[in-house]
């Protein structure tokens, strides 16, 4: 068989001058008498297959090393198990329990590959198997992976059913990563993104995230989405620009970068397409991972979570103390916090917790429900209408000029100021942040061996002039990644400056009645009369700022820049929880005043 094969090649062997050849299983030739193999490969014209149609048997170790460069194949899931791996490692470090990692994300993982049926699991017999054909050497960015022309679709039929086997499929995977392999780095990468998404729940980087909530959700940490989302933004957690974080035999290229990179995203949402080399990420979207988490939940078929009990941080009443503190309220609004919670049940168990599935009950989003009631609870009380507040303002005021016993009283206009200069620093220093971030990654990115010097020193001159018309401009070197902290904005007791409300008291805006303390303000005004439905309109309620005093409007900006998320998310939540809390006074209708008496 071998000298029928090697009887047309009649070169000498380039080490010891002879024609006595033969074949290596990966159809390579190789000198009999000095076992010398050469780089040439026998040429099979198969007429049973296609005619005319030429095909080259390569040894299965070169392909991998010539297709990319020295790398190994690698597929899409690998890649995305690293990024939760670094994710996973990250928190660990932030002082999330190591039981996140090894047990709880690591089985959510195995699951969603079982699930998915990338691993873990008998692909089913009669399968058709998929081969993509050789695409174009270019792997401009804007080639969208849908064309036919750039990727065509070869599929065996289902009639042929000797060849629906085990090793028919290894065959075709092959297939596969030959042709993907020109057009993306990873084997898959091609035919991953030409997946029909209704069939499965596809993987991408926002799902990382999602999956690392749904852990810490499961463990009960006391993180909350928001405090997640943060932290990626900061640079804590390896999000953007994760693949700079791939070691060098996993190449990427062309189409690996639309998987692993995240588009950008306009203000407005629309969705730009850049080249490659010119592609934007933009920052994780707290809907979009939240979202994604409870489809995740469902896909894998999760059991109850966790009960969310009084004790733990989730909890509406923990929370409430966190965001006081942090918003610079005073202690005693937390007892009116916990008394909205108890009104309308929702501090119970089976409301807080999570059961997979389940269409019958509300979804809890654990930091917006407790900014909501907060705002709920300072409307209460200070009515928020650009009016009121400023009347018992003035009133704490003339109370604190003739009071020299006891803690002061809590002056809405003094905190306003506070808090809106403080506000306007820290969203300044904010904006700053993310208008200087590097979006290109530290690490560039080389499609190949020949080229990698030159991106490498075309880099290091990159850097060398910024440092030097950074020295000419005067500009101040970034300074080091602070430390994480639960707390954006902090205030001490101590300062002598009174910037500090957490001891002010609320006694000059409350009176006893009946042996409890209720508000002097016996009106309180409805964001929305009737919610709207949630799967038409995607919303409960409609947020526009000029609808609304400017009072509701500031309070709802500083905590969506607590939460880091748009104020018409807790909008919302403000008028679910309105409804709940007036639903007895919302079924009559009023005959001639339009305000309820609480």
């Amino acid at each position: 068989m071998d000298e029928e094969a090697t009887r047309d090649f009649n070169e000498r062997c380039a080490q010891c001058s002879e024609v006595n050849w033969g074949l290596t299983d990966g159809g390579r030739f190789y000198c009999r008498s000095c076992h010398n193999v050469t780089e040439r490969t026998r040429e099979v014209v198969n007429t049973d297959f296609i005619s005319n149609t030429r095909v080259q048997t390569i040894s299965k170790v070169l392909r991998k090393q010539e297709k990319n460069d020295g790398g190994s194949e690698w597929y899409v899931c690998e890649g995305f198990q690293l990024v939760l791996k670094k994710q996973a490692e990250a928190l660990e470090a932030l002082g999330v329990c190591p039981q996140m990692k090894d047990e709880i994300l690591c089985n959510f993982w195995r699951c969603y590959l079982q699930k998915s049926k990338q691993a873990y699991c008998n692909r089913p017999a009669g399968e058709t198997v998929k081969a993509l054909s050789v695409c174009d050497s270019s792997t401009d960015a804007d080639s969208e992976p849908e064309r036919p022309s750039l990727l065509h679709m070869l599929s065996v039929s289902e009639s042929e059913g000797d060849l629906q086997t085990d090793c028919s499929f290894a065959s075709s995977t092959s297939k596969v990563s030959e042709s993907t392999s020109l057009c993306s780095g990873s084997v898959d990468g091609s035919l991953y993104l030409m997946k029909n998404q209704k069939e499965k729940l596809r993987m991408t980087m926002p799902m990382t995230l999602s999956f690392c909530y749904m852990a810490l959700l499961w463990l009960r940490e006391p993180m909350t989405l928001s405090d997640l989302l943060r932290f990626v933004v900061e640079g804590h957690i390896p999000y953007l620009n994760v693949f700079q974080h791939f070691p060098e035999k996993m190449k990427l290229c062309g189409l690996d970068l639309k998987i692993f990179c995240v588009e950008y995203l306009s203000c407005s949402g629309a969705t730009h397409k850049f080249p490659l080399p010119f592609l934007l990420e933009s920052w994780p979207v707290y809907e979009e991972v939240y979202n994604k988490m409870l489809e995740l939940a469902v896909f894998l078929d999760l059991p109850r979570f966790p009960d969310i009990t009084d004790s733990c941080f989730l909890h509406p009443d923990m929370l409430c103390i966190k965001y006081l503190m942090e918003a610079n309220l005073p202690d005693e609004l937390h007892n009116w916090t916990c008394r909205v919670v108890k009104k309308i049940c929702i501090g119970e168990v089976d409301f807080l917790t999570l059961v997979p599935g389940n269409k019958s009950t509300r979804k809890v989003k654990y930091d917006v429900l407790a900014a909501a009631v907060i705002v709920v609870v300072l409307k209460l009380l200070f009515l928020l209408d650009d009016h009121y507040e400023w009347l018992l303002s003035e009133f704490a005021e003339e109370r604190n000029k003739n009071n020299k016993e006891g803690g002061p009283y809590f002056e809405f206009k003094k905190w306003y100021k506070v808090i809106k200069c403080s506000l306007d620093v820290e969203q300044k220093k904010l904006d700053e942040e993310r208008a200087k971030y590097l979006w290109r990654c530290e690490k560039p990115l080389s499609y190949s061996a020949k080229k990698k010097s030159k991106v490498l020193k075309r880099r290091r001159m990159v850097v060398n002039l910024q440092n030097q018309f950074g020295k000419l401009s005067g500009s101040v070197q970034p300074a080091e990644k602070p430390n994480p902290s639960s707390f954006q904005l902090s205030w001490s007791e101590e300062n002598t400056d009174g910037s500090c409300f957490h001891g002010h008291s609320l006694k000059g805006i409350l009176q006893e009645k009946c042996g409890l303390l209720t508000a002097m303000n016996p009106d309180y005004w409805l964001c929305t009369v009737k919610l709207c439905t949630e799967k038409l309109c995607g919303h409960l309620a409609h947020y526009r700022e000029v609808d609304f005093p400017q009072s509701y409007h500031f309070v709802l900006r500083l905590f969506s820049f607590l939460l880091r998320i748009q104020p018409s998310y807790i909008h919302d939540e403000v008028c679910v929880i309105e409804h709940k809390l007036f639903n007895k006074k919302l079924c009559k209708k009023p005959k001639y005043k339009t305000s309820l008496r609480k």
